[in-house]
């Protein structure tokens, strides 16, 4: 059997209580603004409810070799309220292969009792049993992003260090090994250990909540992962907030390792 195998299966109704204290260990390993996050969790938290169910697929015997995030999207419908409870599903939409790498689309719905309060898609890049993955390209994306500097009212600088990716995996329990052993990155192509993607995503999204003052400040986010941030890196976010509709890059070493675009909610 194949990885093909797994399109159209649906992990459903995973329970998840968003407790105050996985809430505080993710704002503070993101550095987020404590005060702010006291009711609702950031938007950035939708990491966390995609790995309520994630782990499942990437464990299946059918995942073999590196997982490589690609891209990932959100959509908040309303606010994701503190000691509230919610049931996560997920759904492989499609795999396709190219080569020794498999192509995994997944979405996400965390719905309380009434209707669906976040929505996700993601892309898995799966490599074959010792197979580098193909690098993920988006040619002029550092350029765009450097033109203009930052506005809003979270510092722009950002870095992990190896014990920041730890309490990172432990507050979304995103345990993919490339961010914590060196032999499965390199194995990957990557080079060594690197920056989880999501939370390079969560710096950005900080920077993109300041854009509206409301317990839900966001709309929706896309983003596209082009490029390895190591442990210690520094990087910088950047980008334009103008309209209602802007975008967001994390460079580091004059390169984007994340883009985002970002939908401010109405």
């Amino acid at each position: 059997m194949t990885i093909e195998a797994l399109e159209g299966r649906r992990y459903a109704d995973r329970p998840y209580r968003v407790c105050r204290e996985k809430i505080a260990e993710f704002v503070d390993v993101t550095g987020d603004e404590t005060e702010r996050w006291d009711k609702v969790s950031p938007p950035g938290f939708a990491a966390a409810l995609l790995f309520v169910v994630a782990p499942e697929l990437l464990d299946d015997p059918l995942v073999t070799g590196a997982v490589i995030h690609g891209d990932q999207s959100f959509a908040w419908h309303r606010p994701v309220l503190v000691e509230s409870d919610l049931l996560v599903s997920g759904t492989v939409d499609r795999v396709r292969s190219r080569g020794q790498t498999a192509f995994v689309t997944f979405s996400l719905v965390a719905a309380d009792a009434e209707s669906p309060v976040v929505e996700g898609r993601s892309t898995f890049l799966v490599g074959g049993s010792g197979a580098p993955l193909e690098p993920v390209e988006q040619p002029g994306a550092a350029e765009r992003a450097a033109s203009v500097g930052i506005s809003g009212s979270m510092p722009s600088p950002r870095s992990a260090s190896r014990r920041d990716l730890v309490r990172y995996a432990a507050a979304t329990r995103d345990w993919n090994p490339i961010h914590w052993d060196r032999d499965t990155a390199t194995e990957a192509g990557l080079g060594g250990i690197v920056v989880h993607g999501l939370l390079q995503s969560a710096w950005l999204t900080q920077i993109a909540a300041t854009a509206a003052s409301t317990e839900r400040p966001l709309e929706s986010a896309r983003f596209r992962y082009t490029a390895p941030l190591r442990p210690g890196q520094a990087a910088e976010v950047r980008g334009d907030m103008t309209g209602s509709e802007f975008d967001l890059s994390l460079i580091a070493d004059g390169v984007a390792t994340v883009s985002g675009r970002f939908r401010v909610a109405s």
